[in-house]
């Protein structure tokens, strides 16, 4: 059914009354997920693993309606709609709710955020991994020059304004809520941009301080950010807007979340 995305997760008696009794234990692997899109969209990736799944992905999301930069000004207004404000954009990193029109470079502004910093693969804001909305967000200015290039990682000093986020020399770990998100992000970059049509093969690794190398790290980080912080509503009706409005593909990762473990 059109637009319509239908999420079930399998969950045993057992897993519950653990998330019970011990609702600090360290979260396990993503329950397996079924959507509206296993028996079209995702079709030819169902029953996969490994290397042959994420070869599947990269064939199924690599079918895309690409957009130009200045257009994300304009999309990112209604990707990332606070949906209690019509007239207001959701912040990555922050959380803050601001107003649509205050887009731009000086302080108060919020501009396009590359998750997977454009320097990483050097691809700049080309049409493409540049322009991919799967992987930008609006964030405030000045946030967004602290996250700067750096890869992500746990640890270091509090963000000012960053809703909870932290940095130090060669990381930076975004605010809770926003740690899921992130980890999708990067991980659908490695999957859709891999060096067959003319931009770097974009790879998770276990590193920091990655600079103009197409890497992002780190991947044992970004896994357990992912686990423990599931696609949200928000993150999910995102997704389905770009599906629907924009680039006519879908973030994977947001859909079946255990598609991460069964890949890395």
């Amino acid at each position: 059914m059109p637009g319509a995305h239908i999420r079930t997760i399998a969950l045993t008696a057992a897993g519950l009354l653990t998330a019970v009794t011990l609702p600090l234990a360290a979260a396990g692997p993503a329950s397996a997920t079924t959507t509206a899109y296993d028996s079209t969209y995702y079709k030819n990736a169902i029953g996969k693993t490994g290397a042959s799944l994420k070869s599947s992905l990269h064939t199924i999301v690599s079918s895309q309606t690409k957009i130009s930069y200045s257009a994300v000004w304009d999309a990112l207004k209604v990707t990332d709609q606070d949906p209690n404000n019509s007239n207001n954009v959701i912040l990555l990193y922050s959380g803050v709710s601001r107003a649509k029109s205050l887009n731009g470079g000086d302080t108060g502004d919020w501009n396009r955020e590359h998750t997977w910093a454009k320097s990483h693969g050097d691809f700049g804001e080309v049409t493409g991994p540049g322009t991919d909305l799967h992987h930008l967000r609006p964030a405030d200015v000045q946030v967004n020059s602290v996250r700067g290039n750096k890869d992500f990682d746990n640890g270091g000093s509090t963000v000012t304004g960053g809703g909870g986020s932290l940095t130090d020399s060669d990381s930076f770990e975004p605010r809770d809520a926003d740690k899921g998100d992130v980890a999708r992000m990067i991980l659908y970059m490695a999957v859709r941009y891999d060096g067959g049509d003319g931009f770097a093969d974009l790879e998770p690794n276990e590193k920091v301080s990655n600079g103009s190398a197409p890497y992002m790290g780190k991947l044992s980080v970004l896994k357990q950010w992912s686990d423990e912080d599931p696609p949200s509503a928000f993150e999910e009706k995102r997704n389905q807007v770009i599906y629907d409005t924009y680039q006519h593909n879908r973030n994977p990762f947001i859909d079946h979340p255990e598609w991460v473990e069964s890949i890395w």
